[in-house]
């Protein structure tokens, strides 16, 4: 009888030992489903390269980690970029989609429009868009509606030209270069167009195609106008350096739009900071994985004021005086 007690404890304590086994394989695989499922996908599309935008991409991948989503630990980003070609944004926005990304960002208007273009489920948040409504983007920027919003960096035109009233006081004519293709730059220059019209100052526009046309247009505005100003503008950020080869032969300045493109070669502008406007477009995307927000109900963040920004060397190149109250209250920087 003694044995047939052991040989049943012995059986029983089997049962119950399988029976932890298999109940802590459970909540292993459990586990590594729940792992598996809180791996959200992140997917950018950015236009062309150029070191604006590659800022703002920067600083949407470090507005997601400052909110608690990191590349490779609880997300995947999957970054595309399209280097200018629309038919590639646009196959890309599929390939963004077919990766099953949670959530959609685009960086500069172009592939934004593409997003928009290849799906009205997937949320989308856009990252520095100069026009949103223009664009098509949204209707009303307070209330979206659909499935995208995110960040509206509307230029500060009156603060910039403001600014080089003081620094060209002499001026009579402001050539305005923009490129034909980019609704973003259009309706900048509409917007400053007017405004220094109301200044009393002679407006002389020139739309180029491509950066084929920049070296030409740019030796043209510079024989009639007395100083340049640039909107942000992709297609002219891609190939400032040929812009400013020719306007320092002219020794003409160049008035722009955009922070780091004064250390590349500009006078001065009162511009955004990209890659801030970046990190604000990912804390955005941040929200909507979080469960926090929905583009339909969620504002889009209107960003209209900037940094006064001077380059002090290439003002000195070209004969020109920075007025003390400017540098007072400006960033002095140095070109690159």
């Amino acid at each position: 009888m003694k044995n047939k007690g052991i040989i049943g404890s012995i059986i029983a304590l089997t049962v119950v030992l399988i029976g932890v086994f298999a109940y802590q394989m459970g909540s292993r695989q459990t586990s590594a489903t729940e792992t598996k499922e809180e791996m959200k996908t992140v997917g950018i599309l950015q236009f062309i390269s150029h070191p604006s935008l590659d800022q703002i991409k920067d600083g949407v991948i470090e507005g997601l980690k400052e909110e608690g989503y990191e590349d490779g630990k609880n997300i995947k980003i999957e970054f595309l970029n399209g280097q200018g070609d629309q038919s590639k944004l646009n196959s890309m926005s599929q390939q963004l989609l077919d990766k099953n990304s949670d959530v959609l960002v685009g960086v500069a208007t172009p592939a934004a429009k593409a997003l928009a273009n290849a799906t009205s489920d997937k949320p989308i948040i856009m990252s520095a868009i100069s026009d949103p409504i223009g664009a098509g983007l949204v209707k009303d920027l307070k209330h979206p509606g659909g499935n995208i919003t995110g960040v509206n960096n509307l230029t500060p035109v009156d603060q910039q030209l403001d600014m080089a009233k003081e620094l060209f006081p002499d001026a009579k004519t402001v050539g305005m270069i923009y490129s034909s293709s980019e609704e973003n730059s259009k309706s900048q220059i509409d917007r400053a167009e007017k405004r220094a019209k109301k200044d009393g100052l002679t407006v002389k526009k020139y739309a180029i195609s491509s950066s084929n046309d920049i070296a030409q247009i740019t030796q043209q505005a510079c024989q009639e106008t007395d100083y340049l100003y640039i909107p942000q503008d992709n297609t002219i950020a891609s190939a400032f350096q040929t812009m400013i080869n020719e306007s320092d032969k002219a020794k003409k300045p160049v008035f722009v739009s955009v922070d780091n493109m004064v250390k590349e070669g500009g006078i001065a502008t009162v511009g955004q900071n990209q890659f801030k406007l970046g990190v604000e477009s990912g804390k955005m995307a941040a929200d909507v994985l979080s469960g926090k927000s929905k583009p339909a109900t969620t504002p889009v963040n209107v960003i209209d004021y900037g940094d006064m920004i001077i380059n002090e060397e290439k003002a000195k190149e070209l004969g020109i005086t920075i007025p003390a109250s400017i540098k007072e209250k400006a960033e002095v920087v140095k070109g690159e």
